[in-house]
């Protein structure tokens, strides 16, 4: 199997450049090519077997984590802004979980975005779904293929690493790029996302 880099629907952007998201886009580009390339190197070097090749197999296996999760969180991540903003649904099932954990949905996005804005460095800021819990959870992620939540289903996600915004803003400037990140936000993607079991 290859994968192929998915084509987004994304309409202009408020507060977002086309050159912003051109470059981001080339970025998630590069993350499914080596996630192509790990795997035939993989199965390269699987296919010579032996002790030879461990090492070059054991860290092409870690590689292959950053890459993939690196492609697929980018894939949560511009599905978010499809086919224009819509505001969200005030009494889905995710508003109604968002409201019983944080006192209101609005309480809700304060946090997320404080988890954002308040976490120092680069990573992701991820609302999660615990079925087994049946609870929400916002939490920080340093880097994309350590610390996700296991098993647990990604709702939203907010690419906090600079180049995510650079082109635009300034790291000082964070705070109008969070701005424009929910100001286009297709709520209706987000909360199909949920599925309560």
């Amino acid at each position: 199997m290859i994968y192929e880099e998915k084509k987004f629907d994304l309409p202009e952007l408020q507060g977002l450049s086309e050159k912003q998201i051109s470059v981001h886009l080339g970025l998630y580009g590069g993350y499914v090519k080596h996630v192509n390339l790990l795997r035939e190197q993989l199965h390269e070097l699987e296919s010579v077997g032996g002790e030879k090749f461990s090492y070059a197999g054991a860290e092409t296996r870690r590689r292959l984590g950053f890459e993939f999760n690196g492609m697929r969180m980018h894939e949560y991540y511009f599905e978010q802004w499809e086919k224009g903003a819509k505001e969200p649904s005030v009494d889905s099932p995710l508003s109604e979980l968002l409201k019983e954990k944080y006192g209101s949905f609005e309480k809700s996005i304060e946090h997320f975005k404080m988890v954002g804005l308040g976490t120092r460095g680069t990573g992701w800021t991820i609302l999660y779904y615990d079925p087994r819990g049946k609870t929400p959870h916002i939490a920080w992620v340093n880097d994309h293929e350590i610390g996700q939540f296991a098993g647990l289903p990604i709702i939203l996600a907010m690419d906090m690493w600079e180049h995510a915004y650079m082109v635009d803003y300034t790291p000082s400037e964070k705070k109008q790029y969070v701005d424009a990140f929910f100001k286009n936000l297709n709520w209706n993607v987000v909360e199909s996302r949920l599925k309560i079991v």
